[in-house]
């Protein structure tokens, strides 16, 4: 069961990256790390491209730290196991948003501020992209927040070029469903680092998660066949083949 669903996973990551052009030869990938299971389902799976595809490239596990005293220890740990340094980039992030700013919906500000981080420190470290452990999921329901809180249609694309900082943005996961990752992370042993940010579990997101949960029990494959549908626009219009 554990080497079926990481083969599936590995030829998701795969297909994405063949799909979109994620990674190319000569790159420098930062891969940005929270500690969490997505980011680091990510980077382990970014390894395996490295060993079992002609690719040529090379990965740099960047971790920004907001401030919040994590154990960063198991990080360092679990890219030291992959031969891989971690780089960890110290921010005032969590005390702006909380402390300073006093943000009432924090983690978009948070988001922007980290993005921000993890770009300058890559491109300061040589890299030319930038790998984010979004999934099927995220994808998803960052369309379904955006159309009920933003009254717009806003999507993660799998590639995106920051012509102001000079980075790619790639994200390797998005054929990856969250309920893959879980089982991953449980049945590899993977120890995920304990989240001390104070709107984990109660933002926005979760509640759209839980909201299409509920509707993918009458409609299985839901998610996955609206990224099917996403990839079928117009090459012009909301995603489309790039």
């Amino acid at each position: 069961m554990a080497k079926r669903l990481l083969k599936t996973m590995f030829r998701q990551v795969r297909d994405a990256n063949l799909n979109y052009h994620l990674i190319e030869n000569g790159d420098l990938v930062a891969a940005g790390l929270s500690g969490g299971k997505d980011s680091l389902t990510m980077l382990y799976l970014l390894t395996l491209l490295q060993k079992y595809t002609p690719l040529q490239f090379k990965l740099l596990p960047i971790y920004v730290d907001l401030g919040w005293n994590n154990d960063i220890s198991i990080i360092q740990d679990f890219c030291s196991d992959l031969g891989l340094d971690l780089y960890i980039e110290p921010t005032h992030i969590g005390q702006i948003v909380f402390d300073i700013r006093q943000e009432s919906n924090p983690c978009s500000l948070c988001a922007n501020l980290r993005r921000g981080a993890l770009n300058r420190c890559a491109k300061k470290l040589g890299g030319n992209k930038v790998a984010l452990g979004h999934h099927l999921d995220d994808v998803v329901d960052t369309l379904f927040l955006s159309i009920l809180y933003e009254q717009r249609f806003h999507v993660f694309k799998p590639r995106t070029y920051l012509d102001r900082v000079d980075i790619t943005v790639i994200r390797p996961l998005i054929y990856v469903a969250e309920k893959d990752i879980i089982s991953f992370t449980e049945e590899y042993g993977l120890t995920v680092m304990e989240n001390y940010c104070p709107a984990d579990g109660t933002t926005r997101r979760s509640e759209i998660n839980q909201l299409l949960d509920n509707i993918e029990q009458q409609h299985p494959g839901l998610r996955r066949k609206i990224v099917r549908s996403l990839e079928n626009t117009h090459p012009d219009s909301l995603w489309g083949n790039q």
